[in-house]
C-alpha cells in the first residue's frame, strides 16, 4: 500500500530540487540552504553543524521523552544517467544513494510535527553532512557528534531510515538487530625499485608484487571464512607506475572488508594484513599496510524494532527482514546518542531499478509519502511513551526466542491508503 497525503507534491518537488543540485561530502552549502530557509518559519534552527549539517527543533506542548531524526545530506562522486528533467546539473555528481530522497522524508516529518506539536515531548532533527566516506577521510556522523549541538547530548529514540531498491515502494523493511555491516577500509602500498623494463633483475616490481597479493588476498578471504559468516571483500582502487617503460617502484590498493560478527571481523583483519605482508616479504618487496574508517555496523534497538512492528502496519507495507545486508552507514556511530533504529524504505516500482550508487538509481516518488508516514508514526509513538517491551512479540515469521518483534498493529484510519 502506498501513502496519498496533501503535502506530497510539494515535498515531491523539492526531492526533484535537491536531486538536480547535488554536492559533495561537507560541501553541502546550497543543499543546507534550501533545507534551512524551508525549517526556519517552522522550527528553531542552527546551521553551520559539522560544517555544512543542520539542526532543527521542534517542542512539543509539555516536556517529555526526546527524538532524533537523522537524514544524510551529501552525494556521490558518479556522473548521473537518467534522462529526467530534474537530472544532475553538476557534472560526475549525483544522489545515487538517496539522500535526497532521506532528506525530504525527514523534512516532510519536521513540517507535520511542527503543524501539529505532539502533546510532548521533543524532536531534534539532523541534516548530516559527509556520510559518503572515502578513504582515510572524516566520517560526517563523527564531526557531528564532536560539534557542540548534539555533544553530550541523550535521545530516548535515534530514528532513520535509507532508500532500498530491493523492497517494493510501498514497503518499509525493519531488520530485526543488524540494519548494517561493519566496514573495515585498508590501503596496500608497495614499494618497489625502479629499472628500465628492458633490465627488470635490476628493479623490484610493484605493480608485479601488488597483483599478486591482490589475487591472494580474494583466495585468502575466501578460505578464512565458513559458510554461515556474511563477508564481503572488495578492492576498489588500483594505482601504480609512471612509464609502460619502467619496472615500477610504487603501487596500492584501497579496498574494504564488511562484516556482521566481530569475532569473523577480527580474523579477517588478521588474515588480509599477514597475506599482505608475506607475499610483500617473498618477493622483496616493502609494503605500508593502513586500516582507516572502521565503522561498527547498525544494530536496532529491540524495544525499537518491536514498536515499528506494532505501530506500522496498517499504514504501509512492513517487511520483516532476516536477511542483514552488507552494506554500511556512519548511522552506527549515533547509536552513542541513544537506542536507534534505521528502516529501509522501498523505492522500487514496476519497471524496477537501478542498484545504490549507480548512476541510473532513481526511486519511484510515492516512496516519499511511505516515509513520512512510517517516521512521523514512530516519532509521535516514541514521545507518547508507547515503546514496546523488548521480546514482548514476535513479528509474523519470526523464529528464534533472540529476535526482536511486536505484534502487528495500526490505525487503518490514520492515513489514506492506495495501492500501488
Amino acid at each position: 500500500m502506498v501513502q496519498a497525503h496533501e503535502d506530497v507534491d510539494d515535498l515531491v518537488r523539492l526531492r526533484r530540487q535537491l536531486h538536480q543540485h547535488p554536492e559533495l561530502r561537507f560541501m553541502e552549502r546550497q543543499t543546507a540552504a534550501v533545507l534551512a530557509d524551508r525549517l526556519a518559519p517552522i522550527a528553531r534552527v542552527r546551521s553551520g553543524v559539522a560544517g555544512t549539517g543542520l539542526v532543527a527543533e521542534i517542542e512539543g506542548r509539555a516536556s517529555g521523552p526526546s527524538v532524533l531524526l537523522r537524514a544524510d545530506m551529501d552525494a556521490y562522486p558518479v556522473q548521473d544517467a537518467k534522462e529526467v528533467a530534474w537530472a544532475s546539473g553538476n557534472a560526475g555528481v549525483c544522489h545515487a544513494c538517496g539522500h535526497d530522497v532521506h532528506m525530504t522524508v525527514v523534512h516532510g516529518v519536521a513540517a507535520r510535527l511542527a503543524a501539529d506539536p505532539p502533546a510532548r515531548g521533543s524532536v531534534t532533527v539532523l541534516f548530516q553532512p559527509a556520510e559518503e566516506i572515502p578513504f582515510g577521510e572524516d566520517s560526517g556522523a563523527a564531526a557531528v557528534l564532536a560539534d557542540d549541538a548534539l555533544r553530550g547530548r541523550r535521545f530516548d529514540a535515534v530514528l532513520g531510515l535509507h532508500c532500498w531498491p530491493d523492497l517494493p515502494v510501498g514497503a518499509v523493511g525493519v531488520d530485526r538487530v543488524t540494519a548494517m555491516a561493519a566496514k573495515d577500509a585498508f590501503r596496500v602500498e608497495v614499494l618497489g625499485r625502479a629499472a628500465h623494463a628492458a633490465t627488470p633483475a635490476l628493479g623490484r616490481d610493484a605493480i608485479l608484487g601488488l597483483a599478486g597479493i591482490i589475487t591472494l588476498l580474494h583466495a585468502g578471504v575466501a578460505r578464512s571464512r565458513n559458510p554461515h559468516e556474511l563477508v564481503a571483500f572488495n578492492i576498489g582502487t588500483i594505482v601504480g607506475g609512471a612509464s609502460q617503460s619502467q619496472v615500477a617502484e610504487r603501487a596500492e590498493a584501497t579496498g574494504t572488508l564488511r562484516t556482521h560478527d566481530e569475532a569473523t571481523r577480527a580474523r579477517l583483519k588478521q588474515v588480509i594484513e599477514r597475506i599482505a605482508r608475506q607475499q610483500a616479504a617473498a618477493l622483496d618487496l616493502g609494503l605500508r599496510f593502513t586500516w582507516a574508517n572502521e565503522m561498527p555496523p547498525v544494530r536496532n534497538a529491540a524495544s525499537l524494532v518491536a514498536l515499528a512492528h506494532a505501530e506500522l502496519p496498517g499504514l504501509v507495507e512492513v517487511a520483516d527482514l532476516t536477511a542483514p545486508p552488507l552494506t554500511t552507514d556512519d548511522f552506527a556511530l549515533l547509536g552513542a546518542l541513544g537506542p536507534s533504529l534505521y528502516v529501509k524504505l522501498g523505492v522500487t516500482g514496476e519497471r524496477g531499478g537501478a542498484p545504490l550508487h549507480s548512476g541510473a538509481f532513481d526511486v519511484d516518488e510515492r516512496c516519499i509519502g511511505v516515509g513520512v508516514t512510517a517516521l512521523e508514526r514512530l516519532t509521535r509513538a516514541v514521545l507518547a511513551g508507547r515503546l514496546a517491551e523488548p521480546g514482548a512479540a514476535e513479528p509474523a515469521g519470526a523464529a528464534g526466542a533472540d529476535e526482536p518483534g511486536g505484534a502487528a498493529r495500526g490505525d487503518r484510519a490514520a492515513a489514506e491508503a492506495v495501492r500501488a
